[in-house]
């Protein structure tokens, strides 16, 4: 494993943070992190998106967009490396990023692999340009780990399909342009063959998005109604029918963005535990030690995958566990926060302790997101390990 930057890495990291340096506010030290969730239709949230907005296109300007994406798509055709040390590079200063997660994390790549070469023209640069959020419109009320058993339908009428159903637990869909679609086309074939993959242009009459409001206090979540959404024939992704591939892809590389989230949160904690003066308690520093270990053992597992993916080899274990890993892990850093603040974290109006109280309630988000970590621990042992399969 490859544990230092080559000579052309320190290069790239060292225009990474020229570039940074001239474009973007350095990340404050103490009081910094605040909560990742903003009211649906607030004004901060309108603030947060259009800031959004701005700061991709001002990666995208300046060559930074789409790290990994080929060059005839808009990106800069670099190296898994290279987009390791710019997000790295990126958590020392104080710029959003978030809302584009879903349409560069999981759409891009899913149509880079499964799009048609019209679908990509149209869609992967605006992307790159912050022109365009996504959504997922994946899970159901009742098809959320068993995505197979969803049951929002699409009936050919002519050149477009009418869409009929409901989608819960939909991210950001109050204010995504575009969402990824997964529907039903033929209740005839086996569940994992009669899905289709569509893109769906949010504004098209039928869609009501409905924002749900979270333990957190905010609302993120939304549950979407689709009622009689004309959906055009050309907006398939892959095949008809063939909608497992291309979900599976868009899946993948979520699970990956979750699992690749840095460790700036817990250097915020250690500035925590310093203003609250609890870092002579003998039990927190064993706590943010055991914390210190667990993000050093996750940075470990995605380099292993790197220098794999560098070196050509197939990825191994290391590609399943990492979403779990850090599930797990954001748990424990809410926990031992809420611990470092006492009483403190009881209270709304506190600036030093809010932020934490938002990240406690909200770990049940990445522990479902994305998979839930039942379903994770099932994948990877009978995938990974080989162990006997689940009762069904």
């Amino acid at each position: 494993m490859d544990f230092d930057d080559t000579p052309e890495d320190a290069t790239f990291r060292a225009e990474v943070r020229r570039w940074l340096t001239a474009h973007a506010r350095p990340r404050p030290v103490g009081g910094a992190h605040r909560p990742m969730l903003t009211d649906a239709f607030s004004p901060e949230e309108a603030v947060h998106i259009e800031e959004s907005r701005a700061w991709q296109r001002t990666r995208y300007d300046g060559g930074w967009a789409g790290i990994t994406w080929p060059k005839d798509h808009g990106g800069r055709g670099g190296t898994s490396t290279q987009q390791r040390i710019f997000d790295e590079e990126e958590a020392a200063f104080d710029v959003p990023s978030t809302i584009f997660a879903q349409a560069i994390g999981m759409v891009g790549p899913t149509l880079i692999e499964h799009g048609s070469e019209a679908q990509k023209a149209r869609f992967l640069d605006r992307i790159l340009r912050g022109e365009l959020v996504f959504c997922q419109l994946f899970s159901e009320p009742d098809a959320g780990s068993d995505l197979a058993s969803l049951k929002t339908s699409a009936v050919r009428d002519g050149d477009v399909y009418v869409v009929n159903g409901q989608k819960v637990w939909t991210s950001n869909a109050h204010y995504s342009d575009w969402g990824m679609l997964l529907a039903r086309t033929d209740a005839t074939e086996p569940r994992h063959r009669g899905i289709t993959y569509f893109l769906v242009d949010m504004s098209t009459p039928g869609i009501e998005a409905r924002a749900l409001r979270q333990i957190t206090g905010a609302a993120h979540f939304n549950e979407v109604f689709l009622t009689d959404v004309r959906v055009p024939a050309e907006n398939i992704v892959g095949e008809f029918n063939g909608g497992w591939g291309p979900t599976m892809a868009t899946l993948t590389n979520e699970r990956s963005g979750i699992a690749g989230a840095g460790r700036a949160l817990l250097d915020e904690l250690f500035e925590l535990a310093a203003r609250r003066g609890k870092t002579g308690d003998a039990l927190v520093r064993q706590q943010l030690a055991a914390l210190h270990t667990e993000v050093e053992v996750m940075k470990l597992t995605a380099w292993r995958a790197q220098t794999a993916i560098d070196r050509g080899r197939l990825l191994g274990p290391e590609s399943s566990i990492g979403k779990l890993a850090m599930s797990g892990h954001v748990g424990r850093l809410g926990d031992v926060a809420m611990a470092i603040n006492g009483a403190a974290g009881t209270l709304a109006d506190d600036p030093a302790a809010a932020p934490w109280v938002s990240t406690f309630l909200d770990q049940w988000a990445i522990k479902i997101g994305g998979g839930t970590d039942e379903i994770q621990r099932t994948t990877i042992a009978e995938r990974v390990l080989g162990l006997p399969k689940e009762p069904r």
